[in-house]
């Protein structure tokens, strides 16, 4: 009996010596010969969380009980399954049976609350670690920083780096890796170069899921020339790009429009024997139909099928909404039915691309009978389906119905996102139902979101066309008192409002403020105030503001071009006047 537990203990003494970085298990050879290794090839292999919590049961009950070794590849392989409360609850017990823990054990025990996004139990399980002597290794403190950087805790994560070296740990490339990657997860893409040229540096040699974190996040930040650049200086430096760094950079290119790199980058990863898959020419499709270039799109596809690449529901969904953006909703529907015969089931996506075309083109009955198929068909409707439908409704003269099909959505626990409630805003105040409008407003304020700028617009609009400008003048007024600014949109409706009262002064004032605030007019606005003057028979200062539109580079539409051709038909106009005004329609 005594020489089992000196065998047992040198086991775990060995298995509990810090590691090079990772949670793999090294365990010495004549270990791997004794009974308990039987134990564990037999009964550690299991395909399901039954399996594994039945060998569980039977390893705690066992006299003597396995090794640590076992139980951590145990909770080990409960973690690859992501049920990381289980691996808590498990390591609770191994505690209650006096099974002591090593720092592989509680490293298992960090990752699991850092998935749980609770940090403040990984940060105890650090505290443990030392007060019961362990000494924490790399992984320790890589896991730690990834939990902080899922979380957004940049400035956590650079102190724990700070105190990690401090402490004498030396950063891998994982170590290295993650923070880069949380650093551009939160846009400090600057600062993730300054710490690749620190890596580089150093001892530790950047790799390429490095470079592509940071030539993602500049191709993101619309900074292509300077991707471009690093993707250079990586293959300089002898490191390979993958196919998510093909990705990124092609992704980006679509945005840009720019096809013929594009075709250059494909030709190119081709050439260094990667294959572009699914994703890649899926972006490229998705570019091309946003673009209107719907034919060669689907030329794209025809070539990723000789290529031996499946389209899949995303590609067809894009092929789909290229048609509906073109309003060939026939062409639509035979994407549609040739993903249906290809074996692919339509998911929301491809119910709410062809709704949303379907209410573009105003059939809206075809429009429903999707919806109701759908639904027919178990798929939830989201929140961009019902809004897309609700809008069609309301754009047919069908508000009623619109409202009643956001209560059901509301009912099916679909949360109303912006765009629904300010399609509902919108068109409850163009017909000037102003009191459900102002009562969908406290329902808003009432809830967890902020309204912005565009909700308060709507309705200042509504109030202005309705006729109830004081109630619009004091919710204009009282915007900086809800943390937000009006936009030129805003100025817009006010000054309107204002002009369709003949208070021209105000307007004017208004006016003057947007310009002295940094609101650049636009072309509505300009319109808009030119006629307020013009038809208040305040006809120099009208003629001054349309001098002033026109030396902005706008132009005269067609309501103010309309008002200008009946005032040079009124006898009653001095003939100079109408001199200058025929002028501007020239």
């Amino acid at each position: 009996m005594k020489m089992m537990m000196t065998r047992a203990t040198m086991a775990t003494i060995a298995f509990s010596s810090p590691g090079s970085g990772t949670c793999m298990l090294s365990l010495p050879p004549h270990f791997l010969s004794s009974s308990h290794n039987t134990f564990h090839s037999k009964s550690l292999n299991f395909n399901t969380l039954d399996d594994a919590l039945s060998s569980f049961n039977r390893m705690l009950h066992m006299h003597p009980p396995p090794s640590i070794a076992d139980f951590t590849k145990l909770l080990t392989s409960i973690t690859k399954m992501k049920h990381y409360s289980t691996v808590l609850s498990l390591s609770h017990q191994m505690d209650s049976f006096g099974i002591p823990p090593n720092i592989y054990t509680l490293n298992i025990l960090i990752n699991s609350f850092c998935h749980l996004q609770r940090l403040g139990f990984a940060f105890s399980v650090l505290a443990k670690i030392l007060k019961l002597g362990h000494q924490p290794n790399i992984a320790t403190f890589n896991t730690l920083i990834r939990g902080l950087c899922v979380e957004g805790k940049i400035g956590e994560v650079l102190h724990l780096f700070d105190k990690m070296i401090g402490e004498g740990f030396q950063p891998n490339v994982v170590t290295y890796g993650t923070l880069i990657n949380g650093l551009c997860k939160v846009g400090s893409t600057s600062a993730a170069i300054r710490l690749l040229r620190s890596m580089e540096q150093g001892n530790c040699q950047p790799d390429v899921v490095v470079y592509t974190s940071i030539i993602d996040s500049l191709c993101k930040d619309r900074q292509v020339t300077q991707a471009f650049n690093l993707f250079s200086e990586m293959i300089h430096q002898g490191i390979s790009p993958s196919i998510f760094t093909y990705n990124s950079l092609i992704h980006a290119l679509c945005n840009l429009c720019e096809w013929k790199h594009v075709a250059t980058l494909l030709n190119e990863m081709v050439n260094s024997k990667i294959m572009p898959n699914v994703v890649i020419f899926s972006t490229v499709v998705d570019a091309l139909c946003k673009e209107g270039k719907v034919m060669e799109a689907h030329d794209v596809v025809d070539m990723m099928i000789k290529r031996g690449v499946e389209p899949n529901v995303v590609t067809y969904n894009a092929l789909m909404d290229g048609h509906c953006l073109r309003s060939e909703m026939d062409e639509a529907v035979k994407v549609f039915d040739t993903m249906v015969c290809k074996g692919f089931a339509p998911d929301v996506v491809s119910y709410s691309t062809l709704i949303n075309g379907y209410c573009k083109i105003q059939r809206i009955e075809k429009a429903m009978y999707l919806f109701e198929e759908m639904c027919r068909k178990e798929l939830i409707p989201n929140t961009v389906t019902y809004s897309t439908l609700m809008h069609g409704l309301c754009h047919v003269g069908r508000l009623q119905d619109a409202i009643a099909l956001f209560h059901e959505m509301v009912t099916r626990g679909q949360i109303p996102d912006f765009v629904s409630y300010c399609i509902l805003l919108d068109y409850l105040c163009k017909n000037r139902r102003l009191d459900e409008a102002m009562a969908l407003l406290k329902a808003i304020e009432g809830s967890n979101m902020d309204p912005d700028i565009q909700i308060y617009t709507i309705v200042i609009d509504g109030m202005c066309r309705a006729g109830e400008l004081e109630a619009a003048r004091d919710l204009f007024s009282n915007l900086s008192s809800k943390g937000l600014h009006p936009n030129v949109w805003t100025y817009t409706i006010m000054i309107n409002g204002l002009c369709q009262q003949g208070l021209l002064a105000e307007a004017s004032k208004l006016f003057g403020e947007m310009k002295r605030k940094g609101y650049s007019p636009n072309g509505c606005t300009y319109n808009l105030i030119t006629r307020g003057f013009l038809r208040n028979n305040e006809t120099l200062r009208g003629i001054q503001l349309l001098q002033e539109m026109l030396a902005r580079g706008f132009s005269a539409d067609v309501s103010t071009s309309t008002l200008l051709v009946e005032m040079l038909s009124d006898d009653g106009l001095d003939q100079s006047v109408k001199q200058i005004l025929s002028e501007f329609l020239q």
